[in-house]
């Protein structure tokens, strides 16, 4: 690692200052969407939504090759969200990076509307995989990552799944064969926030330890501060550097950004009264300058 006076170079990854404020910046855009879209539905899942928007922008709006115009380019990365009821935060990234007009992000769960309560790739541009029945993407992203080697394209697939998803067998059949087919183009990110619908995850199955699960079934492993974003690009740039899959464990508070939501499952898929609306987009505001 070499530290340059305008940012941080490591192996052709490099990031500066000004792309870390940029970035904060956005991801703060991104929890208010959020917030409102939700509100706007009276139904939705903020927490969530809200533990996973570092990544989600770092991805985004500085790491992944995506081109908005032209949503299904051979040679683009993938992005999977297999937590689909997250999907507040991937419509607003999707929205704010160009693949739609960010007006859509208010018809979130409307009749007619793109913009359902799971993502789906035949009707949101941007959206690589129909998700919502959980354990399923990290099986798609195998495939994805195979398809990249056999027809020797040169993309990265990203698969983001919550930690209560992965008490879900098919998630570890799926790690297995990435480990054999020592799929390098795959990174998995867990998002840790310790939360599911019904309470704490290691209450109701327990996880944990979760970085040595991973590395016993031939990943490489690294954990992460989820909502440091200097953290997670180092993160993203190790996935990209190493010759075995890999997993990113982000360790995250769900209902990030607004006091009353943290760590309350309550949150987990219960939309914000109109009192509650301004009170969040107010912590989030003060947080920082959007």
């Amino acid at each position: 690692m070499s530290t340059m006076k305008e940012g941080i170079f490591l192996n052709h990854f490099y990031f500066t200052e000004a792309d870390v404020h940029r970035l904060e910046q956005q991801a703060l855009q991104i929890r208010q969407d959020i917030i409102s879209m939700i509100y706007s539905a009276k139904a939705g899942h903020p927490g969530g939504s809200l533990s996973a928007v570092e990544m989600v922008t770092a991805l985004y709006f500085h790491v992944m090759n995506i081109d908005p115009a032209n949503p299904h380019w051979a040679d683009r990365d993938r992005f999977i969200l297999s937590k689909g009821h997250a999907c507040p935060v991937l419509y607003a990234a999707l929205a704010r990076r160009g693949f739609f007009d960010p007006a859509a992000l208010h018809t979130l769960r409307q009749y007619h509307s793109i913009l359902q309560g799971h993502p789906d790739m035949n009707k949101v541009p941007g959206v690589d995989m129909s998700s919502g029945s959980l354990g399923q993407g990290l099986s798609v992203g195998v495939g994805m990552a195979l398809s990249a080697i056999l027809n020797k394209q040169d993309y990265t697939t990203y698969v983001m799944l919550g930690d209560g998803e992965i008490q879900e067998g098919m998630v570890w059949e799926a790690a297995m064969a990435a480990a054999h087919h020592n799929l390098k183009n795959l990174v998995a990110i867990v998002d840790c926030n310790g939360l599911q619908i019904n309470g704490w995850t290691n209450d109701i199955m327990a996880v944990e330890p979760i970085a040595d699960k991973w590395r016993a079934f031939g990943w490489r492993a690294v954990e992460v501060n989820g909502h440091d974003i200097r953290d997670v690009l180092f993160a993203l740039h190790t996935a990209k550097t190493m010759r075995h899959p890999t997993v990113i464990l982000m360790r995250t508070v769900k209902g990030k950004g607004v006091s009353y939501m943290e760590d309350n499952s309550k949150w987990h898929g219960t939309a914000p009264s109109e009192e509650q609306l301004v009170e969040a987009i107010s912590e989030i505001k003060e947080s920082g300058v959007v």
